[in-house]
């Protein structure tokens, strides 16, 4: 075996063991900007040279495409239902963002026939063999249908914001997802910080009453200002972390990006069971 060989033959197997890391991003109701996080959050993880996908689940509701300015020819829905291809219904942003539009109901993934589950199977087999970070972009509260793709995630993370409404329904989510599964590892963003004083330290209260009275540990991951650009970014139709870089929000969401990659156990691509334990849930 000559150089070029072996040097093929390592990067195969090294494709082969590479799996993406699945991160559900919930919250426990709507407007609480957690689309613009995700959007804002990955290309951060992009300029950090992640290879990132997003899989827009909030059904019906779903506006990823609307955040960046572009109109999804297809949906997930087209591809399990139509046989839409895979490399067509990837919408691929000149910023490196790559994502899958949402359809009108994700309720037709659970009523797929034996073919048509397999085919999901194996199209998902080959996005965890392509990017580094799969996202779920979720919808708000918690359906039977998307706690599917929550409680089969690598990990969790839960966007709230300070009204107490808010709080009250993100601990909500919290308990509904670790009555199911209280070992996903959840961490916790508290976006639109508007008051005085540190939210860190409002964050950490939120993460002692989980422990108080769920028994499980959130960790957190940072708070996000409010900040006017957010909005002209949302009225722009683009991430305000791009064309307002130096924005109190986008100054956040890059340390934020930072704290996912550095912190321990968080970040970092793993040998993913996601589908095994997606399969047990669908077809369970």
């Amino acid at each position: 075996m000559n150089i070029d060989q072996a040097e093929g033959l390592r990067k195969r197997l090294s494709h082969s063991f590479h799996q993406a890391k699945t991160v559900a991003v919930v919250s426990g109701k709507g407007g609480v900007g957690k689309s613009n996080f995700v959007v804002n959050f990955s290309l951060q993880l992009i300029k950090r040279n992640k290879k990132i996908l997003i899989l827009d689940l909030d059904i019906g509701m779903g506006n990823i495409d609307i955040l960046i300015g572009n109109r999804s020819t297809y949906s997930i829905v087209d591809l399990l239902k139509n046989d839409t291809s895979l490399n067509e219904i990837i919408e691929k942003e000149t910023n490196g963002l790559h994502y899958i539009a949402g359809g009108s109901s994700l309720n037709q993934l659970f009523k797929l026939n034996d073919l048509q589950r397999n085919r999901f199977y194996k199209i998902f087999e080959t996005l965890v063999h392509q990017y580094d970070y799969i996202f779920f972009d979720m919808g708000a509260g918690a359906s039977e249908e998307s706690l599917f793709f929550t409680l089969s995630a690598d990990e969790c993370i839960v966007i709230t914001t300070p009204e107490p409404t808010s709080i009250t329904d993100a601990y909500g989510m919290v308990k509904h997802i670790v009555s199911r599964n209280n070992h996903i590892p959840i961490y916790a963003v508290l976006n639109r910080w508007n008051k005085k004083g540190d939210g860190l330290a409002s964050l950490k209260k939120f993460q002692k009453v989980i422990q108080q009275f769920l028994s499980v540990e959130v960790n957190s991951l940072g708070v996000i200002p409010d900040d006017s650009f957010v909005v002209k970014g949302v009225t722009a139709q683009q991430p305000y972390s791009e064309i307002y870089p130096k924005a109190k929000a986008s100054k956040a969401i890059k340390q934020l990006a930072d704290v996912y990659l550095r912190e321990k156990g968080i970040g970092d691509s793993i040998n993913t069971s996601f589908l095994g334990r997606l399969k047990n849930w669908m077809e369970g």
